[in-house]
C-alpha cells in the first residue's frame, strides 16, 4: 500500500509539473501571438498553441530522459530546433524578416518545460515570466539602446569589469602595517562608490535636461555634488535672478551626501550606525529644510538647466586613483592614530575632506573595525563632510556671486556646527 501511495503521489506531482510546463508555454505563446496578431493564419512561425505544445514537449522530454534514456531531451531539443529552422527558412521566402527572436523563444520554452518537470518549477516559472516581459518590451528596450551614448555603454562595461571580473581575483587577507590593508575589501569599496555614481548619473540622465532643481540636485548628490555645485555656481553668475533656485539645488545636493554616508556605514560596519545616525540626521535636516524654504519662497521660477555629465563616472583611471587614495588614507590614518591618537585622525579627516569625502569616510569606517574608537570615527567623518561642504560654499562665493554664496554659506555653517556638536556630545 505504501508503494502504491508513493507511486500515486509521484505520478500526480509529475502531472502537475507537466501542466505547468504547458502553462508556461502558453504564457510565452500569448505574448508572441499578440505581437503577431495582425498577421494572417499561417504567416507566423508559432503562436499560443505552438508554444504551449513546445513547453509541454519539453516537460515530456524530461520525463522520458528520467525514465527511459538520457538522450531523450537532447534529441527532442534538436528536433524542435530543426523544425523551427525549416519554418524560418520557408517564411523568409515570403517575408524578409531576419529576426530570430521567436526561434530563441521556442528553444527557451522547451527548456523551461523540462526545468519545470525535472529541476525546479519555481525557477522555470520565474524564467518564463522574465522571458515574456523581455519579448513584450521590444520597443522600450530598443529605445533605451538608441538613447544610450557610447561613453555610457563603456561605463557600464567597466563597472562589470571592476566588479565581477577584478574583485573576485583579489586576495581576501589582511596586509600592510597593522593588517589594515585588505585588497579585496579596498577594491570592493571602490566598486561601491562607482556603483553609487552610476546610479546617480543615470537618475539624472533619465530625468531629461530640464526637470527642475529638486530632482536633478537630489540625484546629483549620489553622483557628484561637487560637479553640481560648480555648474550652479557658474550659472548663478550668469543668471543672478535665479540665485535662490541655484542655492536651493546646491544645498539639496550637499544634503544628499549625508544619507550616502549612512549607506557606507551600514555596509561596512553597521555597529557604527547608531552613533553616526544622529549627527548625519541633524546635518541633513539643516541643509534640506533651508533648501525647501528657499524653493517654496521662489517657486515661480523652477526650471534650471541640468549639469552636463560629459565625464565618465566609471573611468578606470578615476577608480584606480580612488583606490590609491583610499589605500594611502588607510596607511596614513593608522600611522597618525598610533603617533598622535585621535587628534591625528581628526587632522587627517579635515585635510582629506577638502578634496573628497568618500575616501576618508570609507577609511574611517573601515578603521573602526580595527581598533579606532567609534567616537573618533564618527567625529572624523563629520569633520570631513563638514569641511567638504564648506569648500563647496567657497566655490559658490568665488565662482558664483555673493547672493548665492550667502544663501548657501549660512545653512552650511549651521549644519557644520550642529553636526560636530552632536557628534561630540554623542
Amino acid at each position: 500500500m505504501d508503494d502504491l501511495a508513493s507511486q500515486f503521489i509521484i505520478s500526480n506531482q509529475t502531472a502537475i509539473h507537466l501542466a505547468l510546463a504547458l502553462l508556461l508555454g502558453a504564457i510565452i505563446g500569448l505574448e508572441r501571438g499578440w505581437d503577431a496578431r495582425e498577421q494572417r493564419a499561417g504567416e507566423r512561425i508559432a503562436g499560443i498553441r505552438t508554444f504551449s505544445l513546445v513547453g509541454f514537449l519539453g516537460g515530456i522530454s524530461a520525463v522520458l530522459a528520467s525514465e527511459i534514456t538520457v538522450w531523450a531531451f537532447p534529441a527532442m531539443l534538436l528536433c524542435v530546433a530543426a523544425i523551427g529552422l525549416v519554418a524560418y527558412h520557408e517564411r523568409l521566402e515570403h517575408i524578409r524578416n531576419f529576426s530570430i527572436t521567436t526561434l530563441i523563444g521556442m528553444l527557451l520554452t522547451f527548456c523551461f518545460g523540462a526545468v519545470a518537470v525535472a529541476i525546479d518549477p519555481v525557477l522555470a516559472t520565474a524564467a518564463a515570466v522574465v522571458t515574456a516581459l523581455i519579448l513584450d518590451n521590444k520597443k522600450e528596450i530598443h529605445g533605451w539602446v538608441k538613447k544610450l551614448q557610447a561613453h555610457e555603454l563603456d561605463a557600464a562595461l567597466k563597472l562589470l569589469l571592476i566588479s565581477v571580473v577584478m574583485l573576485p581575483l583579489l586576495p581576501n587577507e589582511q596586509m600592510g602595517p597593522g593588517g589594515v590593508l585588505n585588497p579585496r575589501e579596498i577594491w570592493w569599496m571602490v566598486v561601491m562608490i562607482a556603483s553609487i555614481s552610476f546610479v546617480g548619473y543615470f537618475a539624472i540622465r533619465v530625468a531629461g535636461t530640464h526637470k527642475g532643481i529638486l530632482f536633478t540636485s537630489l540625484f546629483a548628490g549620489l553622483s557628484s555634488s561637487t560637479a553640481l555645485t560648480l555648474h550652479f555656481a557658474r550659472q548663478s553668475s550668469k543668471n543672478p535672478d535665479l540665485n535662490p533656485q541655484f542655492a536651493a539645488g546646491i544645498l539639496i545636493a550637499c544634503g544628499t551626501m549625508f544619507p550616502r554616508i549612512l549607506v557606507y556605514c551600514l555596509v561596512i560596519n553597521s555597529e557604527l550606525l547608531p552613533k553616526l545616525f544622529w549627527p548625519v540626521l541633524v546635518m541633513t535636516v539643516l541643509l534640506y529644510v533651508p533648501a525647501l524654504f528657499i524653493w517654496q519662497k521662489n517657486s515661480s521660477q523652477q526650471q534650471v538647466s541640468q549639469p552636463r555629465l560629459s565625464q565618465n563616472p566609471l573611468d578606470l583611471a578615476s577608480a584606480l586613483i580612488f583606490g590609491f587614495l583610499l589605500t594611502s588614507i588607510l596607511l596614513l590614518g593608522e600611522f597618525l592614530k598610533d603617533a598622535f591618537g585621535d587628534a591625528g585622525v581628526y587632522a587627517l579627516a579635515a585635510t582629506s575632506g577638502i578634496a573628497d569625502v568618500d575616501a576618508i569616510t570609507l577609511s574611517l569606517t573601515r578603521m573602526s573595525n580595527d581598533g579606532l574608537s567609534m567616537d573618533a570615527a564618527v567625529l572624523g567623518i563629520v569633520i570631513a563632510a563638514s569641511v567638504n561642504n564648506m569648500v563647496k560654499s567657497g566655490i559658490v562665493w568665488t565662482m558664483g556671486n555673493r547672493k548665492a554664496g550667502a544663501l548657501v554659506a549660512g545653512p552650511m555653517a549651521l549644519s557644520l556646527a550642529a553636526g560636530i556638536l552632536t557628534a561630540w556630545l554623542g
